[in-house]
């Protein structure tokens, strides 16, 4: 049902409509979804919406605010603006200008936290395939600093991407992990955000440079979804793969590979090939 709420954003969602497509009592839905998702299913719908529309306010400068009104469900631009100042503290042209992170990620708490609610919670293999991943050479800008402040360098990223053609159609997008978020110090955090080009680089105000990823035995795992359940994919890689396989880590931080992006797409259905580093095989030592 999550899936589907947020695949179709865009589109009237009924309660009825929804309840009979759930092949639930239309009498009971609104109360089972709310005891499985601790929120009533308007109150997802318009998180989902509005969440959706800070994405395209701060990541997609070429949308109107007129769009992202009719795509978030408004007859008018007047009367979304309304309703995102009330939520979010903010007019959308201020938020475009500005987003307040840390106040927005605590609104949508109870959105991820029902979005986690469909992922299993039983420890799942994904599955996983050990391939070289190719040397490559990367413009990048490094975000250090507390990760709530991570959509700052974001919107600096795709600014400089564009002034120099390089889209995400034809110019693959990376981000190399150095850190884990949840268990860092805001401060000791660092990311890169990477594009692979052979342009010369020139000095820049956002602090753009190059560097080579090395070629790396990997193994690779594809994440479907949210950013927030990545390390749902990662973590039993780590936890069961490498023990049942006596595979180890190598020296070099995880890669993440963007195939496609959130809001272009429903963020459920967003793709990231995972590379994580592993140590040098028994066979490559020996040689």
């Amino acid at each position: 049902m999550i899936a589907h709420i947020d695949a179709n954003l865009s589109s009237e969602l009924d309660g009825a409509a929804l309840a009979d497509i759930a092949a639930y009592s239309r009498f009971h839905f609104h109360r089972q979804f709310a005891a499985l998702f601790g929120l009533g299913v308007a109150k997802y719908i318009q998180l989902a919406r509005f969440h959706r529309a800070t994405q395209q306010l701060a990541f997609r400068q070429q949308e109107s605010i007129l769009d992202i009104a009719l795509d978030c469900g408004f007859e008018s631009p007047e009367a979304f603006s309304r309703a995102f100042k009330r939520l979010h503290g903010q007019s959308p042209s201020a938020f475009r200008k500005s987003p307040q992170w840390d106040a927005t990620k605590t609104l949508y708490q109870p959105l991820f936290q029902a979005r986690s609610k469909t992922m299993p919670t039983a420890a799942t293999m994904p599955d996983i395939e050990i391939v070289d991943f190719p040397q490559t050479r990367v413009a990048t800008l490094r975000h250090l600093g507390n990760p709530a402040r991570l959509g700052d360098s974001i919107r600096s990223f795709i600014a400089w991407r564009k002034r120099h053609s390089l889209p995400p159609q034809k110019c693959a997008t990376y981000n190399i992990v150095y850190s884990n978020p949840d268990d860092t110090p805001p401060e000791d955090f660092k990311f890169d955000l990477c594009v692979a080009t052979h342009i010369a680089i020139a000095q820049n105000p956002e602090g753009i440079f190059e560097q080579t990823i090395p070629t790396l035995r990997c193994a690779r795992v594809r994440h479907t979804g949210p950013d927030h359940a990545l390390n749902d994919t990662i973590m039993p890689v780590f936890a069961h793969w490498m023990p049942e396989t006596g595979e180890s880590a190598g020296d070099y931080p995880i890669i993440f590979h963007r195939l496609s992006l959130f809001p272009d797409i429903p963020e459920q259905q967003a793709m990231t090939d995972i590379y994580i580093p592993l140590a040098q095989s028994s066979k490559t030592r020996d040689l």
